[in-house]
């Protein structure tokens, strides 16, 4: 089954085709740079742009930065508040006239792993962790989802992780791969005495680059970069819709 997969980033909003019984994105995927603010409307302009590009007329997954309930988003960290209690199914099936199923974007990227990539047969209890602008977070318990933990919120040494462990916050700062590795190590070590992991898989932009900072960790939990690396988000997008 072929579906659109669309992942919206602090950055950048990117989607291509996916077939759902491989997990193999089926053409180059097309990305747009995010719309300053992430207002409503221009991203779902964007979304329909994507959509447009590729001619798509059929079920389109959405990532998206947030927790969704049944359609509606919940709260708004790195996109606009208006976001906030609009139903963004029925917002962007108007804008691209498709069936369109939309997921918070850390569990569109763990059903990816779990299905396909790293997380594949793994039993016990299975973290996705992306860094990007943010720090999202999906939780799976032998293979099955907890929907919407947002544990890139959570307090490390009195502050939010996110604003200190990003992609962004290394950016930010200018920090070296040494000393984003330690503050990263703080963060997992804080998600280890919550959860005690049986795996760890990181994806988001900066897993490209997990050889420059992963073996500097000392997390007792295995900690491995997304097989799908940064495009983890638009597969799983297109799995969340074709499970719905």
């Amino acid at each position: 089954m072929e579906i659109l997969g669309i992942d919206v980033g602090g950055s950048g909003i990117k989607g291509a085709p996916v077939n759902t019984e491989t997990g193999m994105i089926l053409v180059d995927r097309h990305r747009i740079k995010t719309p300053e603010g992430a207002e409503t409307g221009p991203v779902a302009e964007v979304i329909a742009e994507i959509a447009h590009h590729f001619n798509w007329t059929g079920s389109i997954g959405v990532g998206f930065p947030a927790p969704i309930k049944h359609g509606v988003v919940k709260m708004a960290a790195n996109i606009s508040p208006a976001w906030v209690g609009m139903n963004a199914n029925e917002l962007l099936g108007q804008v691209t006239g498709c069936p369109v199923t939309v997921v918070n974007d850390a569990d569109a990227a763990g059903l990816a792993e779990i299905t396909f990539g790293a997380g594949k047969g793994v039993r016990g209890v299975v973290i996705m962790v992306t860094l990007g602008t943010g720090i999202g977070t999906a939780i799976f318990c032998d293979g099955k989802l907890l929907p919407n933990a947002e544990f890139g919120h959570v307090e490390v040494d009195g502050r939010d992780a996110e604003t200190r462990a990003s992609d962004a916050a290394r950016q930010r700062e200018e920090l070296s791969w040494k000393k984003y590795a330690k503050r990263l190590n703080r963060y997992f070590k804080e998600m280890q005495k919550l959860f005690w992991p049986d795996l760890i898989i990181l994806g988001g932009g900066i897993s490209k680059y997990h050889e420059k900072y992963l073996p500097l960790l000392t997390v007792e939990t295995p900690i491995v970069p997304a097989q799908f690396l940064n495009e983890a988000g638009i597969v799983g997008a297109a799995l969340a819709a074709r499970q719905a």
